[in-house]
C-alpha cells in the first residue's frame, strides 16, 4: 500500500500534482488536484493482464486540446457546487432568487461554466505509506451564482480488498444548494469493447422523470416491468435496443435513505471483471456515454466515445433545488455535509 506524488503540470503559475494510490494487489488508481480528477486506474484481469479501465489522459495538456473542451465529457472529474442540470438555471432560496450560468440550452449543469472540476484543488494530506489522499477547495459565496462561502473535502483511500473509496465533506455560512459526485467513466473490458457487452444490476424500482430539456420534473416513476428496470442484471445492449438510446436515467433508492448500502454491480464477462457501487446517496445517476465525442482518445491511442464508457453518479437528486421534497438538497448552515462512494473491483 502506498501514496506516491508526480509533477503533472503548471496552471496559472500553480503546480498541479497527480497522485498515484497502489494497494498490494495490482490495482492502482491515479488522481490530480485539478479538478479531484481520477485520470487512470488500472486494474488486473482474470487472466493476470493489467489493464486501463477508465476515460482520461496520462499528460496534463490532454485536458485542454480543443476537442476535449468541446465536447466537456468531465471525465472522472470532482462535480459541484451542484451536479446535474437545474432547470432554467435559477432557484429561489430563502426568498431570495438566483440566476446561474445557462450550460445546456437554458439549463445549468454540474456546477456552471467553472465548476469544482475545473478548480486547483489543494492538497491536504497524504502519506507514502497509506493509499490514501484528502484534497479541499474553498468555494466563494455567489462563485457561480451561489449563495455561501463552503469548504469542500474529498477524500480518496484504495485498500486491500480492491475498495476505492471516495467521503465528501462540507460546511457553508450560508444554506446553500450542494451536491456533488464523482465522473469517471469506466469501461471494465478494458477499452477491448464498448460498454454494451457488460451486464448491470441496479438495485431500484423508481428513477426521475425528465423534461425534454433534460432537467428532472419532480415526478419519480415505477420502472416495475420496463425495459430499464435493472432490479435483475441485465446486458446493456439489450436495454439500448429496447429503448432505442443510451442510459442517462437516475435511479432512486429510496428505501436506503442515507444509509451506506449496495446499489448496483456491473460486470463483464470476458475480462472476468466486476465492480459493484455502495453509497451513502439518495440516487444513482447511469450514464452509458451517449453524447461522447468519438475524436477523444487516451495519448496510447486508447479509443474514447460513444458506448465506450458508462458513469455511475451518486448524489441527490437532479434539479433537486426546485423539487419541494428532494431530500437534502440544500446544505445549511451549521450542517456538516458527509457523503460516501465505495466503487469496489473484483476479477
Amino acid at each position: 500500500m502506498k501514496t506516491t506524488q508526480t509533477d503533472f503540470g503548471v496552471l496559472s503559475g500553480e503546480n498541479i500534482y497527480r497522485y498515484t494510490l497502489e494497494n498490494d494487489n495490482g490495482l492502482s488508481v491515479k488522481i490530480s488536484n485539478y479538478g479531484a480528477t481520477i485520470t487512470s486506474i488500472l486494474l488486473p484481469q482474470k487472466t493476470g493482464k493489467t489493464d486501463e479501465i477508465v476515460c482520461g489522459f496520462d499528460t496534463f495538456e490532454s485536458y485542454f486540446s480543443e476537442a476535449y473542451q468541446a465536447n466537456a465529457p468531465y471525465f472522472g472529474g470532482t462535480v459541484g457546487r451542484y451536479c446535474s442540470q437545474i432547470k432554467d438555471a435559477r432557484f429561489s432560496l430563502n426568498g431570495k432568487e438566483y440566476q446561474l450560468a445557462r450550460i445546456v440550452g437554458d439549463n445549468n449543469l454540474h456546477g456552471g461554466k467553472i465548476g469544482f472540476d475545473k478548480k486547483i484543488w489543494k492538497v491536504k494530506a497524504f502519506s507514502p505509506e497509506v493509499a490514501s489522499v484528502q484534497m479541499e477547495l474553498e468555494s466563494k459565496h455567489l462563485e457561480e451564482g451561489f449563495p455561501g462561502n463552503v469548504t469542500v473535502q474529498v477524500t480518496f483511500t484504495l485498500t486491500n480488498d480492491n475498495e476505492l473509496k471516495i467521503r465528501y465533506g462540507a460546511i457553508t455560512d450560508q444554506d446553500t444548494p450542494f451536491t456533488i459526485t464523482n465522473h469517471t467513466y469506466f469501461n471494465l473490458s478494458g477499452f477491448a469493447e464498448n460498454v454494451e457487452g457488460h451486464t448491470v444490476m441496479v438495485d431500484a424500482d423508481t428513477k426521475q422523470l425528465w423534461d425534454e430539456t433534460g432537467a428532472a420534473t419532480g415526478e419519480n416513476v415505477s420502472v416495475a416491468g420496463k425495459v430499464d428496470d435493472l432490479r435483475s442484471p441485465k446486458t446493456i445492449k439489450e436495454v439500448h435496443e429496447a429503448m432505442g438510446d443510451g442510459f442517462e436515467h437516475f435511479y432512486l433508492f429510496e428505501d436506503k435513505g442515507f444509509e451506506l448500502g449496495k446499489v448496483a454491480e456491473i460486470s463483464e464477462p470476458k475480462s472476468g471483471r466486476t465492480m459493484e457501487v455502495f453509497t451513502t446517496e439518495p440516487g444513482m445517476l447511469l450514464y452509458t456515454g451517449k453524447y461522447t465525442s468519438d475524436e477523444l482518445k487516451r495519448e496510447s491511442g486508447l479509443q474514447y466515445g460513444k458506448y465506450r464508457g458508462f458513469c455511475c453518479e451518486t448524489h441527490r437528486y437532479p434539479n433537486g433545488p426546485n423539487i419541494s421534497d428532494a431530500p437534502k438538497t440544500i446544505l445549511k448552515v451549521g450542517e456538516d455535509y458527509d457523503s460516501t462512494t465505495i466503487f469496489k473491483f473484483n476479477w
